[in-house]
Order: C-alpha cells, then structure tokens, then sequence
C-alpha cells in the first residue's frame, strides 16, 4: 500500500504509558493510518528510523504564545524540542476577547504590546491564528484578567454583579466558539482582589460549557496549601475539571512541603477531575513583582522599562550599585521582568514525577532574556530527569506530555500514536538528546529532535525548519467531564 510518509524501524512510545514497541508508522494526509510490521508498504517519504524512538508530538499545555503563534508563526523554540501542540492563555491573561486603547495591564504585558491586543472576541482570535497557520496547533483558554481588563477601570476590589454579568456573557461566547476553558491567575495583583464569588460565577460557565479550568493560585509561597483547597473549591462549584499551574512550593521557608502539597491534590482528585502542570527548573519567571522580593533567593533581572541598561543583571548587584535596598531598586526597575530562583530541587523533582503532572514550559517568548524553559523544557524531562537520573521510565515521561495532556485538555485524536490519530510526531535519539538552553544562554535548541510531524506533514527534521506550515487552531470538540475516571493513572484521550 503507498502512504504519504512511512516511518520504518521506530521504538514506539504511544503515549499512553505503555512499554516501548518496535513498528512502522505509515500517515496518509494528517492520519496515522498504520502501526505495525510495514514491509510491503511504500510511500512518497520513507524516514528510517533505525531503532530512535518515536512518540507522539509534545502538547504544551501551559504556554504564553498566545500573540506569538499569529507574529512568528514559524514557533522555532517549541518545534525544535519537539512540540506540536501548545495551549495558550494561561495565568489569567489572554489575548481574546481583548481589545486595549492605553497601556497594557500587568501582566498581560508578557503577550506583548498594545497593538497585539486586537481580538475583540476569540472568534476573531480563532480566525488570525487560522490564517497565520502557525506551525503548531494551538488551543486556547480564556484568561480571567484579561476579561476583567474589558469591564473594570480598577482592578484593586471585586467585581460588581453588572461587571460579572458581561464577563459570563463574553465567557459564554468565546466558549460556544471553541475555547478550552478558562485560565486564572490569582497571585497577580490585577486579579488578587477576585473573591470566591466572582470565580465561582465564572467557572461556572466553564463547567456549564464542558470545558476545563486552570488556575495559577492565589499564593504559591506560605498559603500554598489554602490556595489549593480554595482552588477544589472553585471547581467543584462549577462542576468543571481543575488543572492547577505549574505547581511548585515557591519560597525558602516553604521548601521541603511538596509531600503535603502533592497530598492534598491526591486527596482532591479522589472526589475531582483534578491535576496539575509543571516545569523541570527550580527558577520560575515573570513581572517583576514587589511580593517576591527578597534576599533568601537570587533574582535575576531580564528587561526593565524604565533601566533596560539594567537587564541581565542580578537585583542584588544593581541595588549595591544604586546604594538602595532590593526593594526600591526593584519599584525603579518596573515594569520589568525577572527570573526568581525561588524552588528547591527535590521539591521540583516530587511534583514532575508524580502520576497527576504534566509537562507545560511556561515559556516567554517576549522576554528579551527568557527563561531556558521556552527552549529546553520537553527535551529536558526526557534526557535528564528520566535517561540521565532515572526519575521516571521514559514512557511514564512521555505519557506526561501527550497522552495525559491531551485527555485533560480534551484534544481528540491527539497526543497518541494509534491508528486514525492525528500524526502530530517527534522522533528523537535518546542517546544525544540534550537541552543547550541555559540561564546565561537561554536561546538555543535542543539537541536529538531529529523529526517533527504536524498533521501529516514534516515540519522539522534535522534541525531545519520546513518552509511550510499545518498548524491550526483546536477548537474544543468535547465536554470534559469533572468526574475523575482513574484518579491516578487517567492517560486515555
């Protein structure tokens, strides 16, 4: 039979945990059409892939592309670690439904400037993706600071009722129109005033609408803990699934909780369709925010408005040099952003291995010096912490990143290698395989991606770039239920 492309000699990771398996892959159109022994088959592209592993292509399911996958569209640092899918607005911001005449809300300043904001609804958002077809698929949730933004001139005090009242109606559309669900980002000083009351509302249409929720919590430092139970709470109101971003126990004196941490939401997902995100590093990245000032962690500066001679500096050297404290050399530096070594390792390893987490970079493109999770995160978590350190088996690491991800986000026919499956793939050589990016060099590819499929079509191979694109935006095509099904080992799309 003759195929489209056919993948020979493959170790196959299907994304579902499952051991490893020698087969061909053969793709015809965007399909995967078959898996097994292909002898007799032919196809216009024959790969051989002499016994390098072939996985389904990584989902990024906390990203911060949402403007990026419209201005590059060529999204160089998620193929080069072999991502096909990323899921967009996250931690509360979003560029739809927004539309922004002044400056930029903080931190919806991480997606750009204000010319980027120009998608009234998410249909026009859905459409601007569509047409740039980008070179990943993408989907996307909506960000509650970013709906704030269109009805509130003052994000310090709860919405009133008429506020809530418009915010569930452009939620409610941009649902009906395909998004996933809703994001939250509640540590942030423009959403921190939201009370339970004004979440529940909102979730409540998330639930309603079958989609998810997701939420960086009100307090990932001492009130870790409260913010998780306030997090259920939220949720189980609107009768929605809950996937609590990039969950890390942040601040010196909070190091060493991960036990109790990863407790609660096993507890949680018992009763909940509940899970978690993370990222393979022990620094996260953002604003430069007041709260996280300290000088028990080193922070780096990446750019600053005001001082852009002062990016890519320590805060503790440029506060010696201004003679100031670290807090008024940071309130000189705003806006600006910073990297906050705030985790401890074992802490950061409890929650990547742990059954309930996936993989999302919380990568930003926008920053002039990002963090080296934009380029290196995937590749990371299968060569250092599952080959090199023996942390997971490599199909549990793999499983984090597609199977798992695309049953929690509801993305149907993806992040699994099976017959009538999507042929988003990436096959790399584990034996290379290594993330180059680094905190003083954060702008480097991986090395050992050696193909990437999007749709059936090869858009990276050999550390080149295909001069076409197949990426699309993934409308939501399924109700999630918030019933766990297997509450610590759910993997099926």
């Amino acid at each position: 039979m003759h195929h489209d492309l056919l993948i020979r000699g493959a170790m196959v990771l299907d994304g579902t945990g499952a051991a490893p398996f020698p087969a061909d892959i053969a793709v015809s159109g965007e399909r995967i059409v078959s898996v097994g022994r292909l002898a007799a088959d032919d196809a216009t592209t024959v790969i051989e892939a002499h016994g390098r592993y072939l996985a389904p292509g990584f989902i990024d399911v906390h990203t911060h592309d949402d403007t990026n996958v419209i201005r590059t569209p060529e999204m160089q640092p998620k193929l080069s670690q072999g991502v096909t899918t990323v899921v967009v607005g996250n931690c509360g911001i979003s560029a739809s439904p927004v539309t922004l005449r002044d400056s930029v809300p903080d931190p919806m300043n991480l997606l750009g400037g204000v010319e980027d904001f120009r998608y009234p609804s998410f249909a026009d958002y859905a459409r601007a993706v569509d047409d740039a077809v980008p070179s990943v698929n993408v989907a996307a949730l909506i960000g509650h600071t970013s709906l704030r933004s269109q009805v509130m001139d003052d994000f310090a005090r709860p919405a009133e009722a008429a506020e809530i009242e418009a915010m569930r109606r452009s939620l409610r559309d941009a649902l009906d129109d395909g998004a996933l669900g809703m994001s939250s980002g509640l540590a942030y000083r423009n959403a921190f005033h939201a009370p339970d009351t004004e979440m529940r509302a909102l979730v409540d249409e998330v639930g309603a609408a079958g989609g998810l929720y997701t939420t960086h919590l009100r307090d990932e430092f001492a009130g870790l803990l409260d913010a998780m139970d306030e997090a259920y709470a939220t949720a189980r109101h609107g009768q929605a699934p809950l996937v609590i971003s990039h969950l890390k126990c942040a601040g010196a004196g909070n190091w060493g909780n991960a036990p109790l941490a990863l407790s609660s939401l096993e507890r949680a997902a018992r009763e909940h369709r509940v899970h978690c995100d993370c990222y393979p590093y022990t620094a996260g990245s953002s604003t430069l925010d007041l709260g996280q000032v300290t000088d028990e962690i080193a922070i780096f500066i990446t750019w600053s408005d005001p001082h852009p001679e002062q990016a890519r500096r320590p805060l503790a050297d440029i506060a010696a040099d201004w003679n100031v404290s670290l807090m008024d050399a940071a309130r000189r530096l705003q806006p600006a952003g910073a990297v906050y070594h705030n985790m401890s390792e074992d802490d950061m390893r409890r929650v990547l291995a742990h059954p309930l987490s996936m993989i999302g970079s919380d990568g930003l493109p926008n920053d002039p010096h990002p963090h080296p999770r934009l380029w290196g995160a995937f590749p990371r978590v299968l060569a250092r912490y599952s080959r090199d350190l023996g942390l997971m088996p490599l199909a549990e690491a793999v499983r984090k990143m597609t199977g798992l991800s695309a049953a929690q986000f509801g993305l149907t026919d993806r992040g699994v290698i099976r017959e009538g499956a999507y042929a988003d793939l990436t096959l790399f050589d584990l034996t290379t395989l290594e993330d180059t990016a680094d905190y003083a060099r954060p702008i480097a590819a991986a090395r050992g991606i050696d193909l990437v499929t999007v749709n059936g079509a090869i858009a990276y191979r050999d550390g080149h770039f295909a001069d076409h694109r197949r990426g699309r935006l993934l409308r939501r095509r399924q109700r999630l239920s918030p019933t766990p099904i297997h509450a610590m080992t759910e993997d099926s799309p």
